[in-house]
């Protein structure tokens, strides 16, 4: 059988890729290989970018009317085909449906935040500064712009930058994972069909190779960037070694406190649903939880419970809540972190090594959820990111041990409490050394019209995602002054320019 070769996406048009070198694309539910992706050399990157240079000038200079009458229209085929998107999600990453669905909606809120950009690229007016001077500043856009994305949101994380980009009057170029290609492509068809420009929006296909050649490219003025934490500080050190804007998003080691006056059965369905949604393959999934003074053994033995009703299968079945990881190699990963917690002195209440879809003959990517109690911080369990659907549980005696353990941690992503008590919950967001925070809320990503994005290891560089801080780094800021005299002056002036 011949296989399918998911293609570039160049000035409105499929283009394959001339490189000879392919990826291999999995249904994560079955373990087969459904298609084959073209991984671009430096030579594609460059027909990319030199497109998406040369749409540049003329899309900068098209009216803000037009750049968002585009995008309602994007917005209206988004809304009709988001299904489509999101089976293609499931086929090739493996989340389940809904989940891929959510997916898809979360990142349309952050297009229809880019179809009111108007209001954030007004600049501002000083009448008179001096006699008949005065001074304004304008927002312009920067030029050619890349994205880099992860595989575990291959729909949502590109719409987190593109629409803002390109709302702005930049050229965009997209390099999504390999792992799952296929939705980023049919984003830039729908695009293309809103009426988009050739060369405004390009999708190039590939791997460390076109990440290299994105980084390197002359052209390319500003790089967007979500991942792992190794490769994002590479990233920001390459882009920003040569002159470029850099947003780097990193891991995640998220915490979720609970306190002994919280709700337990709450606290309990709220772990275990940002804990394993998704199989845990979310930059905000609760992989600790910590549990603070007696509430410990009644929380954990409520996780218990919840888990035990979670339905595992493939993603396009309805009744399934979690799905397959995305590839073989990173199921073996993520379950080798239970091996060490059970070698290193933990406790391991719930095993998903060998979950009964796992196996030889059905060739799923399948883990069962984990929990692993009485963690400490040393161990593996808890240092690394692992990005599955394992829980850890740290006891601590009280609130200030939970919040030093937090605070301790390198990663900064997000972190949450569980409690009744407002006060508790008012020293936790203004302790807590993390970029978001949520108070009874697990999962707490902000909406569009904020910022996504972390601290300390999980972020590199000044600005998060989505939200102002998109449009500000989307935008280079130009202070003009001018001088309409009423009458001619005589002479010059040879000192330094004064207010008068």
């Amino acid at each position: 059988m011949t296989l399918e070769i998911v293609s570039h996406f160049i000035d409105k048009k499929s283009v394959p890729s001339r490189s000879n070198r392919t990826s291999e694309v999995f249904n994560p539910a079955t373990g087969e290989v459904t298609k084959l992706v073209g991984l671009a050399d430096a030579r594609e990157v460059d027909e990319a970018v030199s497109s998406s240079a040369a749409a540049f000038e003329s899309w900068s200079d098209t009216s803000l009317a037009q750049r968002t009458r585009i995008l309602f229209a994007f917005r209206e085929i988004l809304e009709e085909r988001a299904q489509d998107v999101a089976k293609l999600i499931t086929q090739e990453h493996g989340k389940v449906l809904s989940d891929a669905l959510g997916e898809v909606k979360r990142g349309q809120e952050v297009l229809e935040f880019a179809c009111g950009i108007s209001q954030l690229l007004k600049g501002s007016l000083s009448d008179q500064v001096s006699k008949d001077v005065d001074t304004y500043s304008i927002r312009q856009p920067i030029g050619v712009v890349a994205g880099i994305t992860p595989f575990n949101f291959p729909a949502m994380v590109p719409m987190w930058m593109f629409p803002i980009a390109i709302a702005a009057g930049n050229t965009f170029v997209l390099k999504p994972s390999e792992k799952d290609p296929s939705a980023s492509f049919l984003l830039a068809e729908m695009f293309s069909e809103a009426g988009l420009p050739e060369g405004v929006f390009n999708v190039v296909q590939g791997d460390k190779v076109a990440v290299d050649a994105l980084l390197g490219h002359p052209k390319v003025k500003a790089v967007s960037f979500v991942g792992s934490t190794p490769i994002a500080r590479y990233i920001y050190e390459n882009a920003a070694t040569k002159g470029k804007r850099v947003q780097a998003l990193g891991g995640a080691k998220n915490h979720m406190v609970v306190l002994p006056d919280a709700d337990v059965e709450n606290a309990a369905s709220a772990a275990v649903s940002a804990a394993y949604g998704s199989a845990g393959e979310r930059c905000m999934a609760i992989s600790v939880v910590v549990a603070v003074g007696g509430v410990a053994d009644e929380l954990v033995a409520a996780i218990q419970t919840k888990m035990a009703n979670l339905n595992i299968g493939p993603g396009e079945l309805i009744s399934s809540e979690m799905g397959p990881l995305v590839t073989r190699a990173h199921r073996d990963r993520v379950a080798s972190y239970i091996d060490s917690a059970v070698r290193q002195g933990a406790k391991v209440i719930a095993d998903g090594r060998n979950h009964p879809l796992y196996s030889v003959e059905s060739g799923g990517f399948f883990l069962g959820a984990s929990l692993v109690d009485e963690v400490r911080p040393e161990m593996d369990v808890y240092r690394d990111e692992i990005f599955g659907p394992v829980l850890a549980v740290v006891r601590v005696e009280d609130f200030q041990q939970a919040i030093d353990l937090v605070n301790a941690n390198p990663y900064s992503n997000g972190a949450a409490i569980f409690t009744r008590d407002g006060g508790a919950a008012r020293r936790f967001q203004r302790s807590i050394d993390a970029g978001m925070v949520g108070i009874n809320v697990p999962i707490p990503v902000p909406v569009a019209y904020y910022s996504f994005g972390g601290a300390k290891d999980s972020l590199f560089g000044d600005t998060h995602v989505h939200g102002e801080d998109g449009v500000r780094f989307y935008t280079k800021v130009k202070a003009v002054t001018s001088r309409w005299p009423a009458e001619h002056r005589e002479g010059v002036d040879f000192g330094f320019p004064q207010n008068r």
